[in-house]
């Protein structure tokens, strides 16, 4: 009589055939877990192509945002008479959205457009670069001569020092806020050394140079007496040249005192009693008041909507800070 080797005789299961029951569960087991990470390598694909797919259409709409630009660019009205604004704002430095070239271009604009009443220079700048400031002073006397019926008013917001100021000046009249922040007719240079901490870390420098002043102003070089009263004749002169600037542009208006040209900054109640400012108001009050025009046309130039974007992303905003901390090793009024 046959029998089934894996019963016995009362239909229990045998010892032997435990071993497989037990094999089988976990090929189960296995088989179950395998999927499930096959499910979660397909969901994780579906997933990165979709992440994939978002990425190429955002910088595909960037991309053709850039490429069209002018198509989404409002077209400004220059009809009808009106007041022409052209803003100074932030650091004042080559590259720069306040760079003496896109100054000078809305100006430019501005004084030949036939329905502008008059420019206002709206200022909110610490100051910048002393060559900067002294292209746009320039080309402001220029076209003050060549149109000389039209006049140009500076507005100090939140604040007009140093390089500024000196581009203020330029102009037939000047306004402020009664707490703005005005003057600060100086001159700085920033920088640091490092030559203590050079000796501490134990790094050599190694300059090699033809011309014995190559290394001037070198950071990891130090200072020597005959480099900082050289240095200080430069900034001496580029001050002696912002005061004259300044008292040709203001004239008699100045009220002259030792503190005057010595950097510091005062509110704009304050600068009116010291002649530099003609009043307080706003571009707005300004407008309305004394040019009789109260329609405002900014002529300043706008960057396409990618360039705004890299802005915002910090790349203008890093490259300020560095020339406010002095990283550059430029002359600053400011």
């Amino acid at each position: 009589m046959g029998s089934n080797p894996w019963e016995a005789e009362d239909g229990k299961e045998t010892e032997a055939a435990k071993p497989q029951e037990t094999k089988t569960k976990e090929w189960r087991l296995i088989e179950r877990a395998m999927m499930g990470m096959q499910k979660e390598q397909r969901s994780a694909r579906r997933w990165g192509i979709f992440f994939k797919l978002l990425t190429f259409g955002y910088l595909f709409v960037i991309l053709g945002i850039y490429l069209f630009a002018d198509s989404f660019t409002p077209d400004m009205d220059e009809s009808g008479s009106h007041t022409a604004v052209v803003q100074v704002k932030g650091v004042i430095a080559d590259g720069e959205e306040a760079s003496a070239d896109a100054i000078i271009y809305a100006l430019r604009k501005a004084f030949k457009a036939e329905a502008s009443k008059a420019v206002i220079l709206r200022i909110n700048s610490p100051g910048g670069s002393p060559v900067q400031s002294g292209y746009v002073y320039d080309e402001v006397k220029r076209l003050r001569a060549l149109y000389p019926e039209k006049k140009i008013y500076a507005v100090i917001t939140d604040i007009g020092a140093s390089g500024a100021y000196y581009i203020a000046a330029s102009a037939d009249e000047i306004y402020a806020d009664k707490a703005s922040l005005v003057g600060s007719i100086g001159v700085v240079s920033s920088g640091f050394g490092f030559v203590d901490l050079m000796e501490k870390v134990g790094v050599e420098r190694r300059n090699l140079i033809a011309g014995e002043n190559k290394t001037f102003l070198d950071p990891f070089s130090p200072l020597s007496d005959k480099d900082r009263a050289f240095w200080q004749t430069v900034l001496n002169t580029t001050h002696a040249q912002f005061i004259d600037q300044v008292r040709k542009g203001r004239g008699d208006r100045l009220k002259e005192n030792d503190q005057l040209y010595s950097g510091l900054v005062w509110t704009g109640e304050q600068a009116v009693g010291l002649g530099l400012i003609d009043g307080l108001g706003s571009s707005s009050s300004v407008a309305r008041d004394i040019i009789g025009a109260e329609k405002l046309v900014d002529y300043t130039p706008k960057g396409t909507p990618f360039e705004q974007l890299v802005d915002q992303l910090g790349v203008s905003f890093a490259k300020s800070m560095a020339t406010q901390l002095g990283l550059n090793g430029a002359v600053q009024l400011r």
